[in-house]
């Protein structure tokens, strides 16, 4: 957290600058400057296979991977830097970075390339995404469900009114102009909200706030405990959300980055749709009801949660979102409708998004907000661990070769920390010390760096060969994959993690539960 003064603003310009909802939708409008770099990525795909010579489009999806890998897994470090320096620089400097990314991917002419340009913008939207969630999370600990759902709505729906003009102009400018001329307006729309934003000063509570009158079901969720990383990492508690956040985002990542390619195999991509005296086609149709449905309902789950509770919300849309994809499938295989194709595709898109409301919320309720940015940063990796079935997707949706070395020490380093934060002190009640704990970390480092290098430069030389033909079990059994990690994530939801405890033994106070708050900002 930044070390802003608590001192009361003396200027009306300071009094603005202070409010916390013109804060929170700065935060949006950076969250919309980067959405195009997962939403919109599906229409280069089909471009950039041919441009590049790739035999599928599983070769150009490591990129997605890539991309989504360094987007979350560096969130962490981020969040930290953001909790030391203060969000401004953060997310300034990464709204340059992201848009270089693009600029760059526009030059590449070979796969290795690609996944370096594009990983270049992955660093830059993690740090965007990540400080706007985070520092959302800290000014609104009253609404911590609705803030972090209008936030993550700009990312969701912030490609809606892209896509047909970044379609078009591929279409007729080729897709090189196309990632250079939007890298360069997107990075420059997040330097400009980026000069708005600031973190609470130390203590700030907003004037509604009184926990003890709290009584409803969310405030009897929420700790008066601030976790550290560590101790965040330590508890039984975070890794259920993990693993649920992984299952969730495995399916929705799934169909980011592959309704254009799937469409295109049903032979429903190009077929015109007309609606509202629109018409467009149903691939691009579809592209522009998702990002809307994907942002709308993240802050509408968001909402339903600081009512309802988290958990409940959390299983009634993991079930909404299983039945989603299975309704998707079933229409592209039995009946091959564009319409219904639409349809689905929005309505799975209405029950996946919400994580990234639902998450961060429950992050910020059971263990606090000092660390906030920092620790849902640990808890958003979970979507780079998902990213990693992307292409593998690809390769089981065609029955084509896939290369899995990088997969498997990618895994490999993230059961080394598994075991090192989790498993070895509450599981096998082992007493690591610290040198044992850092040497455990490092290697862990040694194999996801490898990893990634692997990931990015295929040719590289690896101990070992795996690249077996993958089972060709079509869309339907890819997808099926998806709707049982849903189903599973909604069980786990109401019957395991609404059961547990709030972590509370052996913390500190919170800073942030003072009798005696900071002088609010205009509400």
């Amino acid at each position: 957290m930044s070390s802003a003064t608590t001192a009361s603003p003396i200027t009306e310009r300071e009094t603005l600058l202070q409010n916390r909802w013109l804060i929170l939708v700065a935060g949006i409008v950076c969250m919309i400057a980067i959405a195009n770099y997962q939403y919109g990525w599906t229409l280069f795909v089909t471009p950039l296979q041919k441009a590049l010579h790739a035999n599928s489009a599983a070769p150009i999806q490591v990129a997605f991977s890539v991309f989504v890998l360094l987007e979350t897994w560096l969130v962490p470090f981020e969040g930290w830097l953001v909790d030391k320096f203060g969000p401004r620089n953060l997310v300034l400097i990464g709204g340059i970075v992201a848009g270089a990314g693009w600029y760059f991917s526009g030059s590449a002419t070979s796969l290795t390339q690609l996944y370096l340009a594009y990983a270049l913008s992955g660093v830059g939207a993690g740090v965007v995404y990540g400080t706007s969630v985070g520092n959302g999370l800290k000014w609104f600990p009253d609404r911590r469900g609705l803030a972090a759902g209008l936030t993550a709505m700009g990312f969701g729906a912030g490609a809606a009114l892209t896509v047909m003009p970044i379609q078009s102009m591929i279409t007729h400018s080729g897709y090189q102009a196309t990632f250079q001329q939007w890298g360069i307006m997107q990075g420059f729309v997040v330097v400009i909200a980026a000069l708005f934003l600031k973190a609470p000063p130390k203590g700030w509570l907003p004037r509604t706030w009184t926990l003890e009158a709290a009584a409803n079901e969310v405030r009897k969720r929420q700790t008066a405990l601030d976790f550290t990383p560590g101790e965040m990492a330590s508890t039984k508690q975070f890794w259920v959300l993990y693993v649920m956040m992984t299952m969730v985002a495995t399916g929705g990542l799934m169909a980011t980055a592959q309704i254009g390619p799937m469409a295109a195999s049903f032979k429903v991509d190009k077929f015109p749709v007309s609606f509202l005296w629109i018409q467009m086609t149903a691939l691009t149709f579809a592209l522009s009801a998702n990002n809307v449905i994907n942002g709308l309902c993240r802050p509408f789950w968001g909402w339903v949660s600081d009512h309802i509770g988290r958990e409940r919300t959390m299983s009634l849309a993991f079930g909404l979102e299983g039945l989603a994809i299975t309704l998707l499938i079933l229409s592209l295989q039995i009946f091959k409708s564009p319409i219904l194709f639409v349809i689905m595709s929005a309505f799975s898109f209405f029950g996946w998004a919400e994580i990234f409301s639902l998450f961060p919320a429950t992050i910020g309720d059971f263990f606090g907000r000092k660390y906030a940015t920092t620790n849902y940063g640990f808890l958003y990796t979970a979507k780079g661990t998902a990213s990693v079935f992307v292409p593998i997707g690809s390769a089981l949706a065609a029955g084509k070769a896939f290369d899995f070395r990088a997969d498997v020490l990618l895994l490999i380093g993230a059961l080394l920390i598994f075991f090192t934060l989790f498993l070895a002190p509450t599981v096998m009640h082992l007493s690591l010390g610290t040198t044992t704990r850092y040497v455990l970390f490092a290697v862990a480092g040694i194999f996801l760096l490898y990893g990634l290098v692997l990931t990015v430069i295929p040719t590289m030389w690896a101990p070992f060969a795996l690249k077996p033909v993958a089972p060709n079990v079509g869309w339907g059994g890819v997808f099926a994959v998806a709707v049982v990690f849903d189903w599973c994530a909604a069980i786990f939801g109401y019957f395991i993690l609404r059961r547990m405890a709030i972590p509370a033994a052996g913390m500190r106070p919170s800073v942030g539960r003072e009798t005696v708050p900071a002088a609010a900002p205009a509400d």
